[in-house]
């Protein structure tokens, strides 16, 4: 499990202050902030334990004496992004114990200085070689791709897995929900797949099941088991499901990156089709391009699994991980070994077979399948291969299910640009694609082109090509090609397993030949959309947006497309994907949706509405607008409407597109002298010297709103100066509370709760309560808050407080504790007092004991632990657990700590036991194997 590089260090933190406070150099752990300053400027990397290393660098952190080198944690240097495009070098590390092989030898044992056991004697190294090779493969695939693929000239649209979606940041989690097991119900026979991107505090999942109805709801349960979020599904005849989770809470996030959540999804109230499984990180996920959900042909069996599978980029391969649930039963708390047959079968006949052990507490398993002939390869590509697994035994058990392309809710798209091209160019010209992947291996596709100056003469998929001149087309689409209509659309019937994997790799391009350029005009990389949730219309073609629709046109590099929709509130939702900007203009982007005084007319000086299109990350954008004029809506409905993108190169417009929504909205219409009035108030703030222009639109002085960007804000207006800040939410003393989609603080779900809320007391003079000046607001009598005071906006070294009695508001200067520490702080900027450090608290009994005994024995402080003078304790390290080879002790005030002393060895061959903390003469430990349990444990995910 990869841990967040902060937390690491915060959390080793604590022995690296321990020292310094007690003065003594043995427990220090040499483990710094990564944001220290790196050795050299301009270069980038990491700094971390007082080192600095290199992009893509991997370490075991060494803590020195007496805790020495962490074998079974490894770090890595990972390659990050800025919005501005600066690449900078993020820590992760994580525990790789779990990712041990599994060894078939009786005697394991571990070697000083490794983290995993190995045969002592031999033992079927190649079989292990294999077995770990196929885990590796799945974790380190697409390491080297990238920049083999950018060793080759342009196609600077290629991106890998770690750089897609909004806000440059996404976890995969996968879930396998089997039948849940009731005393008085039998276990449902359903099996679900359910996959989860989490992007900032969006969790989108992609769900399939078999063997049951469709869902009727789908539940997150936290680590209590207690419900943290309902999903309604609505009704439909598929077989996929697609959600977003929107503004997960932190503790929740922390749950779901520790893998503490669980889902639950059932078909009906009774309960009877319900299914569960636990959410988990899996290395797979980012390889994964065919999938197989395993079932049971038994009722009622609570069986399921699924096998994530990937083929290799140079051989025949085909590499897979299984994860199975409820196959195995176990009821003891040491782990059982489990023989299984694992079976690669066409039409009941038997095509591969492996045969494993597994265990009862962790019945995952990994293998690959050599060199697949062609007639394997074809039956993988139309989707008639089926994997199956049984156990071995008495009682046999066998969940089994068809292998096809990796399914998901994401979007399969292209934007084509000129500045993608594989010679690079600007001609304004845009092209779109959407391609939806069947089972059975057919490829359907919408492709449309739009502001060429010259004739299309070829539609092909390729390939990155190794040289220039050498271009691959795996597919020629020209036959469908539409002159008039600019559009291509048609199916592809004969795709092959490794087009299939590259497909699903973002591997693949598009290309558009034109007369103008044979070599390819426009040119650009298919890849997935993440899900969003927003009701665009995404299985249509979308908006295409080009320089060329732009008045007057530009000859630019940029292109893109859109899809809009207006729900049945008359809502406006929109999703926006740019390609071909360069790095500068890629940080000014940003949209505008317009309505045009007449049919026809592109220039800005006829344009009389105007909305900017917020929540652009990189080169993608997606919202909702929910309060629209009737005049923009009438726009769009028409089909007078367009989307225009502007960047610091080009602010007038470097891209456009005409937008077509027919809708029967009537919202913010008014009365013609209701319009007057609302004009003429327009045109007077634009006069006033002290308006606010904030968002495509003008503020009066002194005014207040929720911006559209994040209505967790309020701004203000104070004299052409926008100020904004976070808006302070109540404490709520109820059990439950919801976020609701509209509102910024949560609230009490049930109402009995809410009377559990305090309440000011109300009085009679002043029922209303106060009216504050600072922010234009009533507040409930007794009510306290930070005073808003313009321009400097909220104070928070004062408080307010509403008399309820005369109506008056009191405000006084808040009064900051006395501190007994030498060197207090202050955590934020905003905070009004300082605290003092964690290492210089003193615990409650312990301060003041202290004070009345001056010249006695003295506390400890160890981590967040305090000891008692003369206390015995073993250290706490993050990612490996309690070091009991390693003593420390509370001496007068003074940690101290000490690794236990070993005796030295005059033999050849040396082991050491796992729970053993000195090594040992392996003739010595011979006689005891045999009393062991093989270790078999071993999970593959993190």
């Amino acid at each position: 499990m990869l841990v967040p590089p902060i937390l690491w260090i915060l959390s080793c933190a604590w022995l690296l202050q321990t020292a310094a406070a007690s003065r003594l150099k043995s427990p220090a752990l040499p483990i710094q902030s990564e944001r220290d300053p790196l050795p050299s400027k301009g270069l980038s990397g990491c700094s971390f334990g007082g080192r600095f290393y290199s992009l893509e660098d991997s370490w075991h952190p060494d803590l020195g004496e007496p805790f020495g080198v962490m074998h079974c944690v490894q770090c890595h240097c990972d390659p990050q992004k800025s919005r501005r495009g600066k690449v900078f070098g993020k820590v992760n590390c994580k525990n790789i114990k779990q990712d041990c092989p599994d060894l078939d030898c009786d005697d394991p044992i571990l070697l000083p200085g490794h983290c995993c056991k190995t045969c002592p004697k031999g033992g079927d190294d190649k079989k292990q070689t294999d077995l770990l090779d196929s885990f590796e493969y799945f974790h380190e695939k697409g390491k080297g791709k990238l920049d083999d693929l950018h060793k080759s000239y342009n196609d600077r649209s290629y991106l890998s897995s770690e750089d897609m979606g909004p806000g440059e940041s996404r976890t995969d989690f996968v879930a396998v929900l089997t039948g849940v097991t009731h005393s008085w119900l039998p276990s449902s026979s359903g099996v679900a797949r359910a996959r989860f991107s989490l992007t900032r505090t969006s969790l989108a999942f992609s769900i399939t099941f078999q063997r049951m109805s469709r869902p009727g709801k789908i539940v997150f349960l936290d680590q209590d088991g207690a419900v943290a979020h309902e999903y309604r599904v609505p009704k439909g005849q598929s077989d996929m499901i697609c959600g977003v989770w929107k503004n997960l809470p932190k503790l929740l996030l922390r749950q779901l990156q520790s893998e503490q959540m669980r889902v639950s999804m059932s078909a009906s109230t009774s309960r009877q089709e319900e299914v569960e499984g636990k959410i988990i990180k899996h290395r797979a996920l980012f390889a994964e391009t065919f999938s197989s959900t395993l079932t049971s042909e038994e009722q009622n069996s609570g069986m399921g699994g699924l096998a994530m599978l990937t083929l290799s980029d140079t051989e025949n391969n085909l590499h897979f991980i299984l994860i199975l649930q409820g196959l195995v039963k176990h009821k003891d708390k040491d782990p059982l070994l489990v023989p299984i047959r694992v079976q690669l079968i066409y039409r009941q006949h038997v095509l591969r077979e492996i045969r494993a052990n597994i265990t009862s507490h962790d019945p995952d398993f990994a293998e690959v399948l050599t060199d697949l002939n062609s007639r394997e390869l074809f039956w993988l590509s139309r989707g008639q291969l089926e994997i199956a697994v049984t156990t071995e035994g008495q009682n046999p058990k066998q969940i089994s299910g068809f292998i096809a392309g990796r399914k998901s809710c994401d979007t399969i798209q292209s934007v084509m640009s000129s500045g993608d091209a594989l010679t690079p160019g600007k001609t304004g010209g845009t092209g779109s694609a959407i391609f939806n992947l069947h089972d059975n291996g057919t490829l359907d596709y919408q492709v449309q082109v739009a502001g060429l100056t010259s004739e299309v003469v070829g539609l092909t998929i390729e390939v990155k090509p190794r040289r220039r001149n050498k271009r691959s087309v795996l597919y020629d689409l020209t036959p469908e090609y539409s002159k008039v209509t600019g559009r291509a659309v048609g199916s592809w019937n004969r795709l092959e397993a490794r087009t299939i994997h590259m497909l699903l790799q973002n591997e693949l391009f598009i290309n558009v030949a034109t007369a103008h350029s044979q070599e390819g005009e426009l040119r650009g990389q298919i890849k997935a959309l993440l899900y969003s949730g927003l009701e665009a219309p995404r299985h249509e073609l979308p908006t295409p947006l080009a320089g060329y629709f732009v008045s007057p046109p530009v000859r630019t590099g940029a292109s893109g497309h859109a899809w809009v929709s207006v729900d049945k509130q008359c809502h406006l939702h929109y999703e926006i994907v740019v390609a071909g900007l360069s790095k500068a203009d890629d940080l000014t982007v940003n949209a505008q949706l317009h309505g045009l005084a007449e049919i026809g007319e592109l220039d800005d000086s006829s344009t009389t509405h105007k909305r900017l299109l917020t929540g652009f990350y990189g080169s993608q954008a997606q919202g909702v607008l929910k309060d629209i004029s009737a005049e923009l809506l009438q726009h769009l409905h028409m089909g007078t409407a367009f989307i225009q993108v502007s960047t610091k190169m080009n602010p007038r417009g470097e891209i456009r597109g005409r937008v077509h929504v027919p809708n029967n909205c009537e919202l913010g219409a008014r009365s013609s002298a209701e319009q007057s009035e609302v004009d003429n108030t327009k045109e007077m703030l634009k006069k006033d010297p002290h308006t606010c222009f904030f968002e495509n639109q003008h503020h009066a002085h002194g005014s207040r709103w929720t911006p559209n960007y994040d209505k967790c804000f309020s701004c203000s207006c104070q004299k052409r100066t926008v100020i904004c800040d976070p808006v302070i939410c109540p404490v709520l003393t109820c059990s439950k509370t919801i976020q609701p989609d509209d509102k910024c603080c949560p609230i009490c779900d049930d109402k009995i709760e809410m009377e559990d809320v305090k309440t000011p007391e109300k009085v009679e003079e002043h029922p209303e309560g106060c009216y504050f000046e600072g922010d234009q607001k009533m507040h409930a009598p007794g009510t306290t808050w930070h005073p808003f005071v313009p321009p400097f906006g909220y104070i928070k070294c004062a408080v307010c407080t509403c008399k309820g009695s005369t109506g008056e508001v009191h405000c006084e200067k808040v009064t900051c504790p006395v501190l007994t520490c030498n060197h207090p702080v202050r955590r934020n900027p905003s905070d009004c007092c300082k605290e003092c450090p964690e290492e210089e608290k003193t615990p409650a009994g312990l301060e003041h004991s202290d004070m009345m005994q001056a010249d006695g024995p003295r506390h400890c402080k160890f981590g967040k632990n305090y000891y008692q003078n003369s206390d015995n304790w073993h250290p706490w390290v993050p990612l490996v657990g309690e070091m009991k080879c390693i003593n420390c002790w509370c001496d007068h005030g003074v940690t101290k700590c000490q690794r236990k002393q070993c005796p030295i060895l005059t033999c050849t061959n040396i082991t050491r036991r796992e729970d053993s903390c000195c090594p040992e003469c392996l003739d010595d430990y011979d006689d005891d194997l045999t009393m062991k349990v093989p270790d078999k444990t071993r999970n593959w995910r993190h």
